[in-house]
């Protein structure tokens, strides 16, 4: 099964204990095929820098971490279905290019409400880990 994290699920997973974290470990693991498109690497890297003051060094072995265990897709269409944040799109962009059949997210205000997009369900952490459970 290919599944995207948005941003805020692998940041989540990256700085705190707790569901995220879980899932990230599961995708490490081979349980499922964790799908990440170079702007998600990019807005990581931004987050983690600017919000949580990770040095630059350690950023970039996150990230070469995380591109070792997912597969990086790139996106060859621009959508604009989220009106209010531009860059949400390209997580749904991400979905459609790496042929995933699940986007796991925790923006509950744009990404969430849609719930499927495509043939793409769209879940909370708590949700998939329910899913993979049964």
């Amino acid at each position: 099964m290919r599944v995207v994290f948005d941003t805020n699920v692998i940041v989540s997973a990256l700085t705190f204990d707790g569901t995220p974290r879980r899932l990230l470990n599961l995708a490490r693991h081979g349980r499922f095929q964790l799908v990440l498109s170079p702007f998600i690497l990019k807005e990581i890297s931004r987050v983690l820098t600017k919000k949580f003051s990770w040095e630059a060094k350690t950023v970039v072995m996150t990230l070469q971490k995380l591109s070792s265990i997912a597969d990086v897709a790139e996106p060859g269409i621009r959508i604009s279905v989220i009106k209010n944040d531009e860059a949400d799109n390209r997580i749904l962009e991400c979905g459609i290019a790496g042929d995933a059949a699940i986007i796991v997210s925790g923006d509950t205000k744009h990404i969430l409400p849609i719930r499927n997009y495509q043939g793409i369900k769209i879940l909370s952490p708590i949700e998939f880990l329910s899913v993979l459970e049964s």
